[in-house]
Order: structure tokens, then C-alpha cells, then sequence
């Protein structure tokens, strides 16, 4: 029997959660936007969630769900959060101004659950971008989360971006298992 597994996509308004999920769903995305003028940046925004699908060679599925990226929506995150294998959190390397909403996600996410996650940069070709180092320094002052550049727009990307989270969940299970076995 085929096992569906959720992964999260989370990030502060405008950093390419739904892009992110429309360049890797086998599915047309089920996306739930609303019309809107914040910042002026974009002609629609997440009010719930997107939804999309990607099913893998034994049959097994990875289901992608973006969630809202303004605070007022959310309380679709722990919603959303509920049951997941891990998360990414795509951040908006071209605005400083936005970087504020990422830790708050980060914090939010790591409070829910202690599920991997690693962290996508997106529009890392833009003048003046966030260096993965800086980004890596604020969100996890540790070191130990997985920072890459990713056009959210280019399948190439988002795999490599979807793997590195896969291997965060494979190394967490083996740890647990050998915790377990003690």
C-alpha cells in the first residue's frame, strides 16, 4: 500500500511558497489565493494553503503544502504542521526587510515540532542577496541546518532543495533508531 508523506512550505509573504510547490507538483496545484496589494509586491497572496503532489518510484508520495505567509493567517502553520515528515523555509534573499518574518517562522515551526527543516534562498540572483552564511547565522545560530540558493522557478532547484530535507529526515530517523536501540 502506497504511504503519503507531508512536507511543509513556509516562509514570509512573497518568498516563493507557491512557485516553489508549482515547479515540482505532478498535479495542478491546489492553491488557495486571495487578491491583494501588500507591499505592493504581488497581485495575490496564500490565504490557507497550496497544495501539490509529487509521487515517487515505489509509489510512495511526497505531499507539498505551502502554507499562508502573512501573520494574520497563521494559524493555518500549526494546522498545516500537524504530522509532517519535516519543512523548508523558503526566504527572500533579495529583501532584508522580510528576514524578521523568517525567524519568526523558524521559531514558530521549531516550537510545533522537532522535525528537520533546511532553508531555501530564493532571488539569490539579485543584487545585494543574503549570502547563505547570513542566513544560516540568524536562523540557526547553530550551524546545523542545511542552507541552499534555489530559484523556486526551476525544477533543478527545488529537487535539490527537497533532497537535502530528505536526507535531514533519514539522519534523524537513524538517530532515533539508535537512541532506541541504546
Amino acid at each position: 500500500m502506497a504511504r503519503a508523506f507531508k512536507i511543509v512550505v513556509t516562509g514570509p509573504f512573497n518568498s516563493g511558497k507557491t512557485t516553489f510547490i508549482k515547479a515540482i507538483s505532478e498535479i495542478e496545484v491546489v492553491a488557495t489565493e486571495k487578491a491583494t496589494r501588500a507591499s505592493g509586491k504581488k497581485g495575490s497572496t496564500t490565504v490557507a494553503m497550496d497544495f501539490g503532489r509529487i509521487t515517487l518510484r515505489d509509489g510512495d508520495a511526497l505531499h507539498l503544502y505551502g502554507t499562508p505567509g502573512q501573520e494574520r493567517f497563521d494559524f493555518m502553520w500549526e494546522i498545516l504542521g500537524e504530522g509532517m515528515l519535516g519543512y523548508v523555509v523558503l526566504v527572500d534573499g533579495s529583501d532584508p526587510e522580510s528576514f524578521d518574518g523568517s525567524e519568526r517562522i523558524v521559531r514558530r515551526f521549531e516550537a510545533m515540532s522537532e522535525v528537520p527543516f533546511v532553508v531555501g534562498v530564493t532571488r539569490g540572483d539579485r543584487v545585494n542577496c543574503l549570502s547563505p552564511e547570513t542566513v544560516r547565522n540568524r536562523l540557526a545560530p547553530d550551524g546545523d541546518v542545511d542552507v541552499l540558493i534555489c530559484d523556486a522557478r526551476k525544477l533543478k532547484d527545488v529537487k535539490e532543495v527537497l533532497l537535502a530535507l530528505l536526507e535531514r529526515v533519514l539522519e534523524s530517523a537513524e538517530e532515533a533508531r539508535q537512541v532506541e536501540a541504546g
